[in-house]
């Protein structure tokens, strides 16, 4: 027979993605040592890929819950729906921040239609395209409102 987990020990790998990402906030916050910077597209692109991630642990979660609980289920959905929105205005804000190589001298559009010209914007297309699958899935255009999941504007 198993013990339960204490709440302390429970889901070691959330706890310490929550720590790096209130860590991280901190880090930003600005200071006198400690000006503050702009936005740049590797913070965003490491961002989307938290939040990817995060699409899939709800959904996952929303899965689970629903046969026991289905209104647990419901919610669960709803937060997924919502983060989704939040995961695709980070992409949105990506392609409109300007990148940091020479060979993008100015902002990057996402065009679905073709792949991107390499990283990190082939690899946060190819993510959010992914997730955006998942998504439509399962749910209805009238959920997403009053959002689109296009990726430019």
């Amino acid at each position: 027979m198993t013990s339960p987990t204490r709440p302390d020990d429970a889901h070691p790998y959330l706890r310490a993605a929550s720590a790096g990402v209130r860590h991280h906030t901190r880090a930003l916050a600005p200071s006198e040592a400690n000006p503050p910077r702009p936005t740049d597209r590797v913070h965003l692109d490491v961002l989307h890929a938290h939040l990817a991630a995060l699409l899939q642990l709800l959904d996952r979660l929303a899965e689970n819950a629903r046969p026991p609980h289905p209104a647990a289920g419901r919610h669960l959905a709803t937060a997924h729906t919502h983060l989704w929105q939040a995961t695709s205005e980070i992409h949105s804000a990506f392609h409109l921040l300007p990148s940091t190589t020479a060979a993008e001298a100015e902002p990057s559009a996402c065009h679905p239609e073709r792949l991107p010209e390499g990283p990190p914007v082939l690899t946060i297309c190819q993510r959010h395209l992914a997730a955006g699958h998942v998504t439509r899935r399962k749910t209805t255009p009238t959920d997403l409102r009053p959002h689109t999941t296009a990726c430019v504007r």
